[in-house]
């Protein structure tokens, strides 16, 4: 059976955002041509065709796994196309010609065991700091201010993401692109960054999450090195609501210091 292609009007939430890889003018500084629609926004639009597939199951216990190429630009029409093989989607994000992009999404047969208290439960730093060599060092447990987004606040998201399928309305789930959110809160909750880029996560679903559930992180870093002039951090997370129900699992890059490039 086919899969629609599905296309978003691509919209910057994070204008006003403290990290300023979001803003025309600083974006532009590191070779971009504008500010960058959030890579978590990007990641919730490609898990609208695994939800039109499997509905809540997918919610429940999906996989699903992307890496950014190039960026999606505010106002610009992202296209997503998927292809199925071997119960796999193979999903595509383009934009202005470009692949944007990749990722695939899968629905295991059940969600895999996790233990909560492999995951140690750390608070944010009372006083972030400017960023610095112990502020993502490997081995370090983060955490992060716990975070719901209930009625008005669920329903802005989707129409941020510009999601319309019904399922989260009928049944009052939280989409998973808040559990991506909470990921950057990870970083951001516990140092003061300067532009940064999320390259790429990976996420297996454990539980639907509801509206209004309070979402919190606890995150291991396991890695942090230099790559082409960029310093990259990578931390393995658990997801949790309300402080006992585990809803994901997640493997989160990004680009926490990037190489800036010189102005054209």
């Amino acid at each position: 059976m086919p899969i629609e292609p599905y296309r978003v009007q691509a919209y910057n939430t994070a204008k006003q955002s403290e990290n300023k890889m979001h803003d025309d003018t600083v974006a532009k500084r590191f070779g971009f041509s504008g500010g960058l629609v959030p890579g978590v926004d990007v990641m919730a639009y490609m898990m609208h065709q695994p939800v039109a597939k499997w509905g809540r199951a997918f919610l429940e216990r999906g996989l699903i796994e992307a890496r950014f190429v190039k960026p999606v630009y505010d106002g610009e029409l992202a296209e997503l196309t998927a292809e199925e093989s071997n119960r796999v989607l193979s999903i595509e994000v383009r934009s202005r010609g470009q692949l944007c992009a990749t990722g695939t999404a899968s629905l295991p047969a059940s969600a895999p065991a996790v233990s909560i208290t492999d995951y140690q439960e750390v608070a944010a730093v009372a006083e972030r700091k400017p960023v610095n060599a112990s502020s993502y060092e490997v081995g370090k447990w983060l955490g992060t201010i716990p975070r719901d987004w209930a009625g008005e606040a669920a329903r802005d998201y989707l129409a941020d993401i510009r999601e319309t399928d019904p399922i989260y309305a009928r049944e009052e789930l939280g989409h998973p692109g808040l559990l991506l959110r909470v990921m950057n809160r990870t970083l951001v909750d516990n140092a003061i960054l300067g532009p940064w880029i999320h390259v790429g996560s990976r996420m297996q679903l454990l539980s639907a999450a509801k509206a209004g559930d309070v979402i919190t992180a606890r995150a291991k870093v396991i890695g942090n090195y230099d790559k082409k002039g960029h310093r990259f951090v990578e931390l393995d997370a658990l997801l949790v609501g309300n402080g006992n129900m585990p809803l994901a699992h997640c493997h989160h890059i990004a680009i926490y210091q990037p190489r800036e490039q010189a102005a054209a």
